[in-house]
């Protein structure tokens, strides 16, 4: 059972939060001019890490709020807490070659890119 400290109501029961899978990946900025192997990637293809990784979480039965974790999937340390927009703490560039946090399209690794402007993440950086 984990011990998850909102960031606006303290520490709760995980049985308080739901997961919302993976933290910032990144909102295509044309999603018309994706394809659909494209667009599929965007919805479906997530890292699957084995060590730190970036969670969105919700406080659905307290604030109701969204925060991001840092969360070592092997041993459920958790690492950091932040609010939604902010880069990840440990600035680790994301597993899939983006060079920082939020700057790259939220595509599977290898996928080809539409060439559009850079994309924003939905949580808005």
């Amino acid at each position: 059972m984990l011990l998850i400290s909102c960031p606006n109501c303290g520490p709760r029961d995980e049985t308080e939060f739901h997961y919302g899978g993976q933290a910032h990946v990144a909102y295509p900025e044309n999603p018309n001019d994706l394809t659909d192997r494209e667009w599929a990637e965007y919805l479906f293809y997530r890292e699957n890490t084995k060590g730190s990784f970036a969670e969105r979480w919700v406080h659905s039965t307290g604030c109701r709020q969204w925060f991001n974790m840092l969360r070592d999937t092997v041993t459920y340390d958790i690492q950091s807490i932040y609010a939604m927009g902010q880069p990840r703490p440990d600035g680790q560039p994301r597993p899939d070659g983006g060079a920082k946090p939020d700057t790259q399209a939220g595509l599977a690794p290898g996928a080809a890119t539409t060439g559009a402007t850079a994309p924003t993440s939905s949580e808005g950086v």
